[in-house]
């Protein structure tokens, strides 16, 4: 999954001196990368129990999205004034919040409480995301940060794999039992409250497994030595977006996330048609492992392939790849389209962490302000899902695959146009 960069550190290879630091930062990845992924599990159960339409079911991915418009630039000044572990710790524990209100999402057995949760504990990924990236980036020399962000988003999608298959275990096992839209009243609230305890399960498990992160976290809260965060205002912060190369990377990156959010979030539901697998929620939702193995495998090899091929003819490459790759699944049938869909996974691997530093190039002292900007453009993940939803309700889900296409476009011009030498 897409991961924000942070507008609070200083330039790559000076200040923190901590090299140790890379397993934690990359266990912090694999983490919000398996709770972020199990949207795409959560949302056909969610769809079926709350009989939504998919415009409706999409309000799971624009509320955990929208944090980071909310949170994001808040978050970086937050962990400006405490610090990175500290302010890792602060976001463990908002997650922690977060999976606790799935308890009385459950017992209201209503959608709203559902979104909310979503909220608090996506909000809580950003503040964690916001350490996680400029930790990477200081722990090495900035020639090589491209290679770096992108092995480290390998542990990304390492947690992007395992969780949606025994999510879909877990949460998909029961959809076929019975239809909501076949009960009423006090049975249909019955319902919902027993077919949701999958969920409240599930995140309570997570909810342990973070308290005891953030214990360690704290514990090492004073691990990091020698930071130092430059304060800069909103309106310096914004004013980048009128250099044409940043502001062009920062409009990728709103439609990279939004990309492959939208596909991996209606994933189950268009391999469920007939004319793709034909597959069940829950083997479909199995099959969602695939689409972000292919991302991580990618990214292990992309933190290879980057060292010796242009960052920006790799993204090009790329991107022309996933919309071929979804033009294939709509034209087609069968095996042929659920797996070229699948396909994309591979596409979307090296796209954030290149996209992120192209855009970042030759902006010097002003690097932190940019990856505060770069943070809020991933609500492009709220946005362009609810407007997949939208047109798949007029035209179907196969059709509405036209919308990431035309992202993918954007993002293989942006990655020709990068190959030029940054404007002094």
């Amino acid at each position: 999954m897409a991961l924000a960069p942070n507008a609070s550190a200083e330039p790559a290879g000076e200040g923190v001196h901590a090299p140790d630091l890379q397993l934690f930062v990359f266990a912090l990845f694999f983490i919000f990368g398996g709770i972020t992924s199990l949207n795409d599990v959560i949302i056909p159960k969610l769809k079926e129990l709350f009989t939504l339409n998919n415009f409706e079911a999409s309000l799971v991915q624009v509320w955990f999205f929208i944090a980071y418009a909310v949170v994001g630039i808040p978050g970086a000044k937050l962990v400006k004034r405490i610090g990175y572990m500290r302010g890792a710790a602060a976001g463990l524990v908002t997650m922690i919040a977060g999976c606790l209100l799935f308890i009385p999402a459950s017992q209201t057995a209503t959608f709203s409480v559902f979104l909310f949760a979503y909220f608090v504990l996506a909000s809580g990924v950003v503040l964690v995301q916001v350490v996680s990236n400029p930790l990477i980036s200081l722990l090495g020399p900035p020639r090589t940060a491209p290679s770096r962000l992108t092995f480290a988003q390998a542990f990304n999608s390492l947690g992007t794999t395992i969780f949606p298959y025994f999510g879909a275990i877990l949460i998909l096992g029961s959809l076929a039992q019975v239809s909501a839209a076949q009960l009423s009243g006090a049975k249909l609230d019955a319902y919902r409250t027993a077919e949701t305890q999958a969920i409240v399960t599930g995140y309570l498990g997570i909810a342990a497994a973070l308290a005891a992160v953030a214990l360690a976290v704290w514990l090492f809260r004073d691990r990091v030595q020698g930071e130092r965060h430059e304060d800069t205002s909103l309106s310096e912060g914004l004013a980048l977006l009128k250099r044409p190369r940043f502001g062009f990377g920062a409009l990728c990156i709103f439609l990279y996330v939004g990309a492959e959010v939208a596909v991996g979030s209606f994933l189950v539901g268009n391999l469920t048609l007939p004319e793709s697998l034909g597959a069940s929620p829950q083997d479909a939702g199995k099959l969602i492992p695939i689409y972000w193995g292919l991302a991580m495998l990618g990214r292990f090899a992309g933190s290879a392939v980057l060292r010796v091929v242009s960052p920006a003819a790799v993204l090009a490459f790329n991107a022309i790849g996933a919309a071929v790759l979804i033009t294939v699944s709509m034209a087609t049938t069968g095996t042929v389209s659920g797996y070229a869909l699948l396909g994309v996974g591979l596409m979307n691997s090296i796209m954030f962490p290149v996209i992120f530093t192209l855009a970042s190039e030759g902006l010097g002292s002003r690097a932190a302000d940019g990856s505060g900007i770069i943070n809020v453009a991933i609500v492009g993940g709220a946005v362009v899902p609810a407007l997949y939803g939208l047109l798949a309700d007029q035209s179907g889900l196969r059709a509405a695959l036209i919308l990431p296409i035309a992202c993918y476009a954007v993002i293989a011009a942006f990655g020709i146009y990068a190959r030029r030498p940054v404007a002094g």
